[in-house]
């Protein structure tokens, strides 16, 4: 009997299984994969993301993976430039960019080296109830089927979770797809954090492992079938037009991967708990990419996870209110971002928008602020101070 089952052990499943068996729980993770798996990812942490790394401990073992640290942002909305870097969060102003077969061991470790029995090639196939209780699941691996019961059961599997689909999680509020994007990795490609905003376009660099940079390419959703007969010329053109700058610099470099791609960026939240189950991750709740803040708020989850979770595991009351709890607190602190982020893969640029950084681009504390925003480091309402609503004016 195990305190905690959870399924999925990538940038959510990994962090809940360290700290729940650091408190002293009894945990077992697994993954269907077989890891080190690479898998679809912006990459990118913001600065309070790096900061959880930096309090669990486990930010030196990640920067080790040789993903370089990016504290120089660079932001163009039509003729409007921005560059700076958000704030930092307890002291971590650098941002990374690990690839995920680099940090998801790193994570998996450490969750082992806390306790956690880990099993990677290991399918769910089924769950356990107690009544309308889940208490365990079904496991199918290459030596055959298992049963393992747990108090509790942490969907942490993706935006396609298994755990989600069997306990029939409903979805609270769903939004239709705004975005496609195609990427791929360069070398030999000189960039920071950058984002180039023209039109109907959207185009992104971000660094990382190996000396490779990631450049995406957003398109509107709606013209993803038209787009992915011929792939590579859509995302070329994209660049082309969207960063003729930035086209130029990959003329000198090389690209070193195949062309990436996905037009199923969905946006919901699901109802994050019910008996002896909950969700983390993007298996709860899921949004279009173009924000790169899908491992950020993953970190935040699991903190708030396991901050209420406290010592009441193993008390069924105790652990119901947790959940309650994590639920309300997950729905209030994100909804904000989810609707800002569905509001940015609209892929538009309006007049208020561009006056806002047109207003800002004179100011460096006001810029630094606006990423600031934008990392999650703090609110929206906090960046409308009334000497910027002057300037606006």
């Amino acid at each position: 009997m195990y305190d905690v089952i959870v399924v999925g052990a990538r940038c959510a499943g990994s962090p809940t299984a360290m700290l729940l068996a650091r408190a002293g729980y009894r945990v077992l993770l697994v993954d269907k994969a077989r890891f080190p798996r690479d898998t679809l990812s912006t990459h990118y942490i913001h600065q309070p993301g790096v900061a959880a790394m930096g309090r669990w401990g486990v930010l030196d073992a990640v920067v080790a993976t040789g993903a370089p640290p990016i504290d120089r942002i660079v932001h163009q909305v039509e003729d409007v430039r921005l560059e700076g870097c958000s704030w930092g969060v307890d002291g971590y102003r650098t941002a990374y960019a690990p690839r995920r077969h680099r940090l998801d061991p790193v994570l998996a470790e450490a969750a082992v080296a806390a306790g956690a029995e880990f099993r990677d090639g290991c399918q769910v196939d089924e769950l356990l109830y107690d009544g309308d209780r889940v208490r365990g699941v079904v496991l199918r691996t290459a030596a055959g089927r298992f049963e393992e019961r747990a108090r509790l059961v942490v969907g942490a599997d993706g935006m396609r979770s298994t755990v989600a689909a069997l306990v029939g999680a409903p979805i609270l509020l769903e939004g239709e797809r705004r975005t496609c994007v195609y990427f791929s990795y360069w070398e030999d490609l000189p960039a920071t954090f950058e984002v180039y905003a023209r039109g109907r376009r959207l185009v992104g660099t971000v660094p990382t492992n190996d000396g490779r940079t990631l450049v995406g390419a957003y398109f509107p959703q709606a013209e993803f079938e038209s787009i992915r007969g011929d792939a590579m010329a859509a995302y070329l053109e994209n660049v082309r037009v969207t960063s003729p700058e930035l086209h130029e610099r990959l003329r000198s470099a090389r690209r070193a991967e195949r062309l990436y791609g996905t037009g199923d960026q969905r946006n919901f939240f699901r109802q994050a708990a019910g008996p002896g189950w909950v969700l983390v991750g993007d298996a709860g709740y899921h949004k279009d990419s173009i924000g790169n803040s899908g491992i950020t708020d993953a970190f935040l989850q699991v903190q708030s996870l396991v901050d209420h979770i406290g010592e009441g595991l193993r008390d069924e009351a105790a652990l119901t209110a947790a959940l309650r709890g994590f639920a309300a607190e997950r729905d209030e602190r994100f909804t904000g971002t989810y609707h800002g982020t569905l509001r940015a893969a609209e892929l538009r640029n309006p007049p208020e928008r561009l006056a806002l950084l047109r207003a800002i681009a004179g100011r460096q504390d006001l810029v630094d602020h606006y990423f600031a925003t934008l990392s999650g480091v703090c609110e929206v309402d906090d960046f409308y101070t009334d000497e910027l609503l002057d300037v606006l004016v």
